[in-house]
């Protein structure tokens, strides 16, 4: 039995104990921890105070509680799933995204009608209010079970000049983007990503752990005069994907000098 002589509540005390060892390699990455009946006999502590304790190690993100099954240290492995965040051209001058074959539909797509918010309205250079066609889809990755929602949001006033786009707005990201091309539109692309603790809904819609952040990546399709057209939004768990760029140079703009 180890015993418990630091101060602090005592489930506090457990926790930090439990701690030492995961980061000491004691309780191996995805290894299964002792029972609750183990850790109490550990311990010296009654059943509450080791459930208090797996509950604080599970918040912190260091334990994963899989129902019927017992309590296990989190992976600290790589992620399940690498996103190529990367648009080509194929031989016929249509877009093709590098993950386009990995995501299945896990439920009908939703389109919808709503308006912009403070955020996306900043996004799309629109103020608040403004009318948009927006299309959600819940997306899987069969070999690995990974989840992601996407959103695509487009301003009534695109989908207006593009009119294909407001009788079908739930087409796919390259199917829009070909649209755009075709309605005379030479398109650039602009991506920030960034990490937050999802909503409850959110988390139980992409199936997380406790204590798991996501990430959030928002991608801008801009017109021949850099107006936004488009806005994407795709959340990932951030245990079970990673992202990854390729960066090319820019030409460096030319210098004017004054004669």
């Amino acid at each position: 039995m180890s015993e418990i002589q630091r101060p602090g509540a005592l489930y506090q005390q457990v926790a930090a104990a439990i701690r030492e060892a995961i980061l000491s390699g004691e309780f191996a990455p995805d290894a299964m921890l002792p029972s609750e009946a183990q850790l109490m006999a550990r311990y010296g502590v009654s059943r509450p105070t080791v459930r208090n304790a797996i509950a604080a190690l599970r918040a912190e993100g260091l334990v994963d509680v899989r129902h019927g099954k017992g309590s296990f240290v989190r992976s600290d492995g790589q992620p399940a799933l690498t996103l190529e965040r990367r648009i080509s051209h194929s031989s016929e001058g249509k877009f093709v995204m590098p993950n386009g074959d990995t995501w299945q539909e896990a439920e009908q797509p939703h389109t919808y009608r709503t308006h912009t918010t403070k955020d996306t309205g900043r996004l799309l250079q629109l103020a608040e209010e403004e009318a948009l066609f927006g299309c959600d889809r819940l997306l899987t990755d069969p070999a690995t079970g990974t989840r992601a929602m996407h959103r695509t949001l487009i301003p009534f006033e695109v989908a207006e000049a593009v009119p294909l786009l407001g009788k079908e707005p739930c087409k796919p990201p390259a199917a829009i983007y070909w649209v755009l091309t075709q309605a005379g539109h030479k398109l650039t692309w602009t991506e920030t990503v960034r990490a937050h603790m999802p909503p409850p809904d959110e988390r139980t819609t992409l199936q997380l752990p406790d204590a798991t952040p996501i990430l959030h990546v928002t991608r801008i399709a801009h017109g021949t005069d850099d107006r936004p057209l488009l806005l994407e939004e795709l959340r990932v768990g951030a245990d079970r994907a990673e992202l990854t760029y390729r960066i090319t140079a820019d030409k460096q703009p030319t210098r004017r000098t004054r004669t």
